[in-house]
C-alpha cells in the first residue's frame, strides 16, 4: 500500500540494479548462442541433404533438389553399412542396459567386498582415450585368436556402453525413496512383485535415458570400431572411407533421418512423461 501511494505521489518506481538487469538479459542471449552453436552442424547437414551435387564433393551449395531422398538407397554399400550399425547399436544397447542396470542397483543398494574399487573401475572406460581402448581391444582379440567381426564390435561397444548406463541408472536410483518398497512389502508383496510393480516403473525413466545414451554412443562410434571391425563396415566407417573420394548427399539424408527419428522419439517420451504426471493431478483435483 505504501509502495502504491509513493508511486502515485510521483516517486520513481523501483528499478533493479544495472548488473542485475544486464545479467538477466545476457544469460538468455548466451544460452541462445550456445544452442545455435550446437545445432549449426545439424542444420548444415539437413540443408545439404537437399543439395544437387555437381561433381564428387557435397561442399558447395548449387540448387535445391529432392532427388537425394528419392535415390536414398542408390549408393552401393551405404544401406548395408547403416543396417550393420543399427544391428550393432541395438544388440549392444540391449546387453549394456541390462548389465548396467543390475550393476547400478548393486552399487547403490548393497555393501559387498570390492565395492569401492568397482566404483572407480566403472569410470575407466570413460576416462581412457578411445584410441588407447581400441588398440588394447585389438591386442586382446589378436592374442586370443578371435577373428574380428560384428561380434567383436558388439563386445567392444557393450564394454564402454556399460559405464554410461551404470552412471545414469545410479543417479536415478540414488534419489529413490525406499519407503515405497517397504510399504509394498508390508502390504504383502514379495521382492519380485515389489521390484516389478514399484521399483522398476519408478526407475524406468533413468533406464530409458541410459539406453538412449548407449544407443547414440554405439551407432556413432568410429575409433574403437575401426580397431575391432575387421572386414565389417559400419555407417561411420563407410562415411570415413567415402570421404576420401567424395561423400554423397545420401549420407546427409541418412543423418537427417536418424536425427528426426531420434528427436521424435525424445519428444514422444517427454510427452508421455508429462501425461503421466498430469493425469494423477487431474484425478486428484476432480475428487
Amino acid at each position: 500500500m505504501a509502495a502504491t501511494t509513493a508511486t502515485r505521489s510521483g516517486a520513481p518506481a523501483y528499478r533493479p540494479p544495472f548488473r542485475q538487469r544486464a545479467s538477466s538479459r545476457i544469460l538468455p542471449v548466451f544460452t541462445g548462442l550456445a544452442v545455435a552453436y550446437l545445432f549449426l552442424p545439424i542444420a548444415v547437414m539437413i540443408l545439404f541433404g537437399f543439395n544437387h551435387v555437381e561433381g564428387r564433393f557435397n561442399f558447395t551449395w548449387n540448387r535445391f533438389t529432392l532427388e537425394n531422398y528419392g535415390n536414398l538407397f542408390a549408393v552401393g554399400g551405404l544401406t548395408d553399412a547403416l543396417k550393420t550399425s543399427l544391428v550393432v547399436a541395438f544388440v549392444a544397447t540391449s546387453i549394456a542396459t541390462v548389465l548396467g542396470t543390475l550393476i547400478g542397483l548393486a552399487l547403490t543398494r548393497y555393501q559387498f567386498a570390492g565395492r569401492g574399487p568397482l566404483n572407480l573401475l566403472i569410470f575407466l572406460p570413460i576416462a581412457t582415450p578411445e584410441v588407447v581402448l581400441g588398440a588394447s581391444l585389438l591386442s586382446l582379440f589378436v592374442s586370443v585368436g578371435v577373428t574380428r567381426s560384428i561380434v567383436t564390435i558388439v563386445i567392444a561397444h557393450v564394454m564402454f556402453d556399460i559405464s554410461y548406463v551404470v552412471i545414469t541408472v545410479r543417479a536415478r536410483v540414488a534419489g529413490f525413496d525406499r519407503h515405497l518398497e517397504e510399504a509394498a512389502m508390508d502390504l504383502g508383496a514379495d521382492e519380485f512383485t515389489t521390484f516389478r510393480k514399484v521399483t522398476f516403473p519408478l526407475i524406468f525413466p533413468g533406464i530409458m535415458a541410459a539406453a538412449l545414451l548407449a544407443f547414440a554412443l554405439s551407432i556413432d562410434d568410429f575409433v574403437i570400431t575401426q580397431f575391432t571391425s575387421g572386414q565389417t563396415v559400419t555407417f561411420p566407417l563407410w562415411v570415413y572411407g567415402a570421404s576420401r573420394i567424395g561423400v554423397p548427399p545420401q549420407v546427409n539424408v541418412m543423418g537427417t533421418l536418424i536425427f528426426v527419428i531420434a528427436a521424435l522419439g525424445i519428444g514422444l517420451w517427454i510427452w508421455l512423461q508429462r501425461r503421466n504426471l498430469v493425469a494423477p493431478r487431474a484425478a486428484a483435483n476432480s475428487e
